[in-house]
């Protein structure tokens, strides 16, 4: 039987300014939807698993344009919510060499942040579902959205659901304290971690254990972050991405999948970038569909980071690669399909 994904999350309107301009040059902008954990239900939808997306949207024809995005590339959006006022929206504008992109957001007061708690029937949501992903970006929206996910994954344990999270720390709607603090809290509900900031590892002096890592961290300096925080909040999986900066506009990539006995890593790749919204949501789709198609973790890793890699030739929000062109990458295959 096919696996079914739910994700929650907010989707928004997202305004690029184009070919690299600056927004004040921009005369136009060119527009998609998206959002992390949208961005995983369509990764996840494109690789042939049942694809759920739970957020609430406005009355009007953003909104009714978002739903048809997510179901143009085969989300089902049979549990999205309608009322509220507005639609969020960032602005992108895309960097190039030595000059690092912006986003702006614009989405205080959206549908979806604005929602409430007893407005979402989980009992329905997670019926006939075998995975549960957020990020910690919808936690950070307000405390009203922190209680909603805690209640979601409290529901997606209960029901036995297999629950992941990436971290996602964004600086733009709390401070890091904060986001250890709340981030920590609702990490016991979660079996796949993808990420290791923010959570709170204190050592024997009270300070934080990843405060002291090392300027440049060697994968043994990693192997002892992801072991404690295995044993100590019990997660099953820890994985995360590194990311070294050649320029802007090129990146070296590599990740790593601890299990609870080994830390497994990825081949190194080196790519160029089109667009680089949107590729850890790559990486956790990958990561999801990999466990939860038993792949072998070493395997596992190499596709989550396949998938992390591709992502940066994609405009746009979300990964549009389908499972037969990950691995054919993965086997470094590029010449052109005929």
């Amino acid at each position: 039987m096919m696996k079914k994904v739910v994700t929650l999350g907010e989707i928004m309107l997202r305004l690029s300014a184009p070919n690299y301009q600056k927004i004040v040059q921009a005369q136009s902008f060119d527009a998609v939807y998206g959002g992390g954990e949208a961005n995983v239900a369509v990764s996840l939808a494109k690789f042939g698993l049942k694809s759920s997306f739970v957020t609430k949207l406005p009355q009007n024809a953003l909104g009714t344009s978002a739903e048809q995005q997510l179901n143009r590339f085969g989300v089902s959006t049979e549990h999205v919510l309608y009322g509220g006022e507005r639609l969020g929206i960032y602005f992108f504008e895309k960097g190039f060499s030595i000059r690092p992109s912006k986003v702006y957001y614009d989405r205080k007061n959206s549908a979806f942040a604005m929602s409430k708690v007893e407005e979402y029937d989980f009992d329905a949501i997670f019926a006939d579902a075998d995975w549960f992903h957020i990020s910690g970006i919808t936690p950070a929206l307000n405390e009203e959205l922190f209680q909603l996910t805690k209640k979601a994954l409290e529901t997606a344990k209960e029901k036995g659901l297999t629950t992941s999270c990436d971290l996602n720390y964004r600086s733009a709607l709390w401070s890091f304290e904060k986001a250890r603090e709340k981030m920590t809290e609702l990490i016991k509900y979660v079996d796949v971690c993808i990420g290791i900031e923010p959570l709170t590892l204190l050592g024997e002096d009270g300070k934080d254990i990843k405060d002291q890592l090392p300027e440049e961290p060697r994968v043994e300096d990693y192997l002892s972050i992801m072991e404690q925080l295995h044993e100590r909040y019990g997660i099953r999986y820890v994985a995360m991405t590194k990311r070294d900066h050649v320029s802007v506009n090129c990146n070296r990539l590599q990740a790593y999948l601890y299990d609870g006995r080994e830390l497994y890593q990825s081949s190194e790749i080196v790519v160029d970038i089109i667009d680089r919204v949107g590729t850890g949501d790559a990486f956790s789709a990958g990561i999801i569909y990999s466990l939860i198609s038993d792949y072998k973790p070493e395997n596992a890793i190499e596709f989550a980071t396949g998938c992390f890699a591709l992502k940066h030739t994609i405009e746009g929000d979300a990964n549009l690669i389908p499972i037969s062109d990950v691995e054919k990458y993965m086997s470094r295959s590029f010449s052109i399909n005929r």
